[in-house]
């Protein structure tokens, strides 16, 4: 089972307020903990939304449209993430429990979302085999 931890932004994480080197030393040693056990797929931080870019299909066939960032509402805007694969979904609580605080100071708010298997998205076996084929599964 795979699982996306979703990290949040903050104020200042959109202010592009960089984590202390105290910060950068925990959550290197929690990814440390991460690829030791196995279970490590990848991990970044993002630049903030001011340097995004959106891309929405606000009518049904017809063409995206795209909205440079800053964007406004902050609970909505992801400032990081963490993909690990894990045996069951308690074991995902478990390590994102030990996360330590993303933005420090009590700031920090993970989501943790579970991410399809491809025999989820599709009953057609050819269909599947390709989706695992893409992202080598």
């Amino acid at each position: 089972m795979r699982f996306m931890m979703i990290v949040k932004a903050t104020t200042d994480s959109e202010l592009g307020v960089k984590p202390s080197q105290e910060l950068l030393d925990a959550m290197l040693r929690y990814n440390e903990e991460l690829a030791k056990a196995g279970v490590l797929l990848a991990a970044d931080g993002l630049q903030p939304s001011s340097s995004g870019i959106r891309i929405s299909y606000p009518e049904p066939g017809g063409k995206p449209k795209v909205v440079d960032g800053p964007f406004t509402e902050t609970k909505e805007i992801i400032a990081g993430f963490t993909l690990i694969e894990v045996e069951s979904r308690e074991e995902a609580i478990e390590w994102a429990m030990r996360m330590p605080d993303p933005h420090g100071g009590g700031q920090g708010e993970i989501e943790l979302r579970q991410i399809f298997d491809p025999d989820e998205l599709s009953s057609d076996e050819e269909t599947r085999e390709k989706i695992k084929g893409q992202f080598r599964l």
